[in-house]
């Protein structure tokens, strides 16, 4: 199989996780390279994402490296397999790859939960809502480039109404709520809109009201994508320079107890519903 110039964070994980299991089975490079009749620099590559690996080779990894969690195997054998190009493709050599690797994130996920301090969650945007805050970056960003970046941000809430819509949970400070990006129609068009989406069955949204005080997490949006095990889960933190991404096990488990504090400091949906309709009638 050719190597990829610039593998996606998906490829990057499996390669990932492929070297945590032979680093915990306790064998080499070469070892791994002999089982599979190939050099080790393939090996390698395939560990570092560059070079893809078939389902097949993977179970002979797996069966050869002890590892007896079938769960964990299908998940790797699920992410070897999805080689069909995704919609975000079509963005690839005009956006930065850090924003095509949270639509693909998000796509393969089978639950999404996200902490925002700051503005409304991506996935929850309208196109007015998303395009002041890219027209906000500095340096300025061109208008074609704003642009592209509204148009695939919106082209990721697919997610939430496809066949089969990701589970969403959007826990969201009652400041971020009340900034005013593009303005206060603007703002409460969106937040209107926002109070539609939390009315959908797989979309779930949760306000920390101010009064709740200090919390976890403060300064920074975090993404939470579960995958088709705990060990493949995901978390991706934002930044001024784009997605930072993290599946550390120590991380993981830091950034769920910050989810589970948000869960029982914030409002149930009904009551984050009215709490934001009633911020909607003060605009």
């Amino acid at each position: 199989m050719p190597t990829r110039p610039a593998p996606t964070e998906r490829q990057r994980r499996l390669g990932a996780e492929l070297r945590k299991m032979r680093l915990a089975a306790g064998k080499t490079t070469e070892y791994a390279a002999e089982l599979l009749g190939l050099d080790r620099t393939k090996v390698s590559n395939m560990e570092s994402g560059i070079r893809a690996i078939s389902p097949e080779r993977i179970r002979i990894l797996a069966s050869n490296y002890d590892c007896a969690d079938q769960a964990y195997i299908e998940g790797l054998v699920a992410m070897a397999n999805s080689r069909r190009q995704g919609w975000w493709e079509q963005y690839r050599g005009s956006l930065p790859q850090r924003l095509l690797d949270v639509a693909e994130l998000e796509w393969f996920a089978t639950r999404l939960r996200t902490l925002q301090t700051v503005h409304v969650p991506g996935l929850l945007q309208l196109s007015g809502y998303a395009r002041a805050i890219f027209d906000s970056a500095l340096p300025p960003l061109p208008k074609s480039e704003v642009e592209l970046r509204v148009a695939q941000r919106v082209q990721r809430q697919q997610v939430l109404e496809r066949e089969n819509p990701v589970e969403y949970v959007a826990y969201i400070h009652e400041w971020a709520l009340r900034m005013q990006f593009g303005g206060r129609r603007t703002t409460r068009e969106q937040l209107q809109y926002l109070c539609e989406m939390s009315e959908r069955e797989n979309v779930d949204v949760r306000v920390l009201p101010v009064e709740v005080g200090a919390f976890p997490g403060a300064g920074h949006a975090v993404l939470y994508a579960h995958g088709a095990v705990p060990q493949l889960d995901t978390v991706q933190l934002d930044s001024a320079h784009g997605g930072e991404f993290t599946h550390a096990d120590a991380q993981l488990a830091k950034y769920l107890a910050h989810m589970d504090w948000w869960h029982a400091k914030s409002l149930d949906p009904q009551a984050s519903r009215d709490f934001m309709h009633n911020i909607a009638r003060q605009l």
